[in-house]
């Protein structure tokens, strides 16, 4: 059934810029009311996918199907689609009222529907007494909140944005992931986001698709990517990782061992793609599954190295270990009594258990 319950579906949409091709053949569908990001480095194809979707650009090849129905003959400003730029676009000779009310005012809406209409979401995005304000006199958080009422007063089946977040501080930044999560929810209106910044998308995202050279490599739950990447690319892209190169000394059931350097063995449970004896493989390992007492009983890799560097993070510390081999290993400390005993020069154990090595095949 076409549609089956889905506001936004891409059905191998292909994107060609002469021999570039920008967009390769994607295809997904996002549920009613999810929060969905495109996850990716600048260049991999994520804001041409969003122009398709916009009708700001035509597909060489593939459907656009909203809420059931194909899009593509569909100009832009007759898709059930709004759109949130990076720099938002707010007009600064308009007060905040008439921001949001100029799309209404375009479809003909009358004064008093107008009037209604805005102050509704000026109550749901937290400003009802903001209408009068010049754009100017907004702090950036405001302003972020503007442009998203100027979009979901004309009551869109998606909500696109395109790295709304890229020209905010810091702190702004984090605040504004956990607004526009609740802002996400109270609409109950499907946002698709695009963004470079891996923890925009983990914190807000149902679901997150990771990009790459113009396809998906893996979608899935924050939780999934994060723990059970499916390729080496995601798992290097998302989060921090410890990543080597060995060779495969042995495998079986039980797992492998993986000769990553003069007398260092690892051992992993299997991996993602079929590897054997001599192939060469990626290791990934989190520096959180790095246990720096060195007496996990669930490891069975230990190595010996020495403090090189320490790395205060607020709620953690990073400690950076160099290995006899001259490996470099990460590990997350948190902030503890004994965390705070450890100093640089110290020698001290590492161990990682087999599960927590994520294998690869190395790219040739």
């Amino acid at each position: 059934m076409v549609g089956g319950g889905f506001d936004l579906e891409c059905r191998g949409v292909v994107k060609r810029f002469g021999g570039f091709t920008a967009v390769d053949g994607v295809s997904f569908a996002i549920p009613k009311g999810s929060f969905f990001s495109i996850l990716g480095p600048s260049g991999c194809g994520k804001t041409t996918l969003l122009r398709i979707i916009a009708g700001f650009a035509d597909p060489d090849g593939g459907d656009v199907i909203i809420k059931g129905a194909s899009v593509l003959r569909t100009p832009p400003n007759r898709r059930p689609v709004n759109l949130v730029f990076q720099h938002l676009a707010l007009f600064p000779m308009m007060s905040v009222a008439e921001n949001i009310a100029y799309g209404l005012k375009r479809r003909g809406v009358g004064r008093a529907g107008i009037d209604r209409s805005v102050s509704a979401v000026l109550q749901r995005v937290g400003l009802p007494d903001a209408g009068l304000k010049r754009i100017d006199a907004l702090s950036g958080g405001q302003k972020q909140r503007v442009a998203i009422a100027r979009c979901m007063v004309l009551d869109p089946a998606v909500l696109l944005l395109d790295e709304p977040l890229g020209a905010l501080d810091l702190k702004l930044r984090e605040h504004m992931k956990v607004e526009l999560k609740l802002l996400q929810q109270q609409f109950g209106t499907t946002f698709v986001y695009i963004t470079h910044d891996q923890s925009e998308a983990l914190v807000m995202s149902d679901r997150v698709a990771v990009m790459n050279g113009g396809r998906f490599e893996q979608v899935g739950t924050p939780q999934e990517l994060y723990f059970h990447p499916q390729t080496a690319f995601v798992a290097a892209f998302v989060g921090e990782n410890n990543r080597w190169r060995g060779r495969v000394i042995d495998a079986d059931a039980a797992g492998m061992k993986i000769e990553i350097g003069e007398g260092h063995v690892l051992r992993a449970h299997g991996g993602n793609g079929a590897v054997g004896r001599g192939d060469r493989v990626e290791i990934f390992v989190r520096p959180e599954a790095v246990d720096i007492s060195g007496r996990s009983p669930a490891a069975s890799n230990h190595f010996s190295g020495t403090v090189e560097n320490l790395l205060f993070n607020g709620a953690n510390s990073r400690v950076m270990v160099r290995m006899a081999d001259g490996n470099l290993i990460s590990a997350a400390l948190p902030q503890t009594e004994a965390a705070a005993r450890v100093q640089r020069g110290d020698p001290i154990t590492l161990a990682i258990a087999p599960q927590h090595c994520v294998t690869f095949p190395a790219a040739s």
